[in-house]
């Protein structure tokens, strides 16, 4: 037998790339079942861990293949119910616990569902087991899979150099939102997202329409001047799946930013929090909501003194915008809802996003902001000493509280 396996393999090798030989070894250890894997490790030179990556791809993805492949004493005909009970169902928070340790680490595309995490199996496994579960580093690798994780190469996405605080900043951030949510006071996502031209520009996706009848758009994507353009900006409510967008006329300054907050408030967050007396917001370090704006943090203590909220910033660290949750959460179902639709008008851009909807519930109004806000605005020494601002022990600069004021 194991002659046999060496004289296929040495035959087919040479047509196979890693993947196909990856998975052909685990086919024959499957077809040849108890001692399978270390047979074909040493017949065809392929590590027996290989074999058993190929195997768990086969048994996650070609359920059907695997089950065809096993050795006749491995098929058994069981009543139904019986054998061993999951994992899952004998330890009930395992899944619960795994969840926890790759959320503040996790990455992916905003704009698709794919997920996947920097933390190997093994030591996600080890720590498992440090919180007093018993599972194995293969285990884990199975419970990923069926949490549609994969493992991936790495990808050119980084916007900066990483700070050596960054991983640190992720797991406050995560404390401080698990920490609001668990005394029922609102935690939002805030970000910017890209402004569209307005007009009959060609958007990018495609739709259904007859055949041969596609949309006739502009040929070249000029500035209208009569329309302009749509100045977008989003809160993510990280508690309910619910979002609120402004579409501004003007531009994207602080002022902008924290009056879309403050429509969000009074449209939606004051009636699902009435009792609120704090609320957490996570933010990028730039832009209209950086860390460093003294027009943003003014903004937010006058919504603070007329609110009566005591306002907690966290922002993301430099470089790391892609993480915001507000990106993969809400921004790119937004995308989707509008692909290869011409954006003719700020009403249709309105009645897009406020008619996208996900199978899990997420829910966005939407409004137009005719407001006029001014680039280049200065905040004095003066202006900026009234605001109550508390800066957090750890990284103050990204990290702080403005609570209401007794001058308004």
């Amino acid at each position: 037998m194991i002659a046999t396996i060496r004289d296929k393999y040495a035959t087919l090798s040479a047509m196979m790339n890693e993947r196909m030989r990856r998975r052909w070894a685990a086919c024959e250890a499957l077809a040849m079942g108890r001692g399978g894997i270390s047979a074909v490790a040493r017949a065809a030179g392929v590590s027996p861990n290989t074999i058993r990556r190929g195997i768990l791809e086969i048994e996650t993805e070609l359920p059907e293949l695997a089950a065809s492949l096993e050795a006749p004493e491995r098929q058994r005909i069981r009543r139904p119910g019986a054998g061993r009970r999951r994992l899952t169902e004998q330890d009930r928070s395992l899944m619960r616990d795994l969840k926890k340790l790759l959320e503040p680490v996790t990455r992916g595309d905003p704009t698709r569902p794919l997920l996947w995490t920097s933390k190997s199996t093994r030591h996600l496994a080890a720590e498992l087991q440090r919180q007093g579960h018993e599972v194995s580093h293969m285990t884990v690798a199975r419970l990923l899979a069926e949490l549609d994780y994969r493992l991936q190469a790495n990808r050119k996405t980084r916007e900066g150099a990483s700070h050596p605080d960054r991983d640190a900043q992720f797991h406050y951030i995560n404390r401080k939102v698990e920490a609001f949510q668990r005394r029922g006071q609102p935690a939002i996502s805030v970000d910017t997202k890209k402004r569209e031209l307005v007009g009959d520009f060609k958007n990018p996706g495609r739709e259904w329409r007859p055949q041969g009848q596609p949309e006739a758009v502009r040929v070249h994507d000029f500035r209208d001047p009569q329309q302009g353009v749509a100045v977008l900006y989003g809160v993510y409510d990280l508690n309910r799946n619910h979002g609120w967008m402004s579409v501004g006329i003007d531009h994207d300054t602080a002022e902008f930013a924290v009056a879309t907050i403050r429509r969000w408030w009074r449209r939606m967050g004051q009636r699902a929090y009435p009792r609120a007396q704090e609320l957490l917001i996570t933010a990028d370090a730039g832009g209209s909501n950086g860390s460093r704006s003294r027009l943003w943090k003014l903004g937010l203590q006058k919504l603070a003194n007329d609110s009566g909220l005591t306002i907690t910033v966290c922002h993301f660290p430099p470089g790391t915008s892609k993480w915001n949750k507000i990106e993969h959460r809400m921004f790119c179902h937004v995308t989707e809802n509008w692909r290869g639709r011409p954006l003719v008008s700020h009403a249709v851009i309105v009645n897009l996003i406020g008619h996208t909807k996900t199978r899990k519930g997420l829910h966005i109004k939407a409004a137009l902001d005719q407001g006029r806000y001014e680039n280049g605005v200065k905040v004095s020494d003066q202006q900026f000493a009234t605001i109550n601002l508390n800066p957090q022990s750890f990284h103050g600069d990204w990290n702080y509280k403005i609570g209401p004021s007794s001058r308004k």
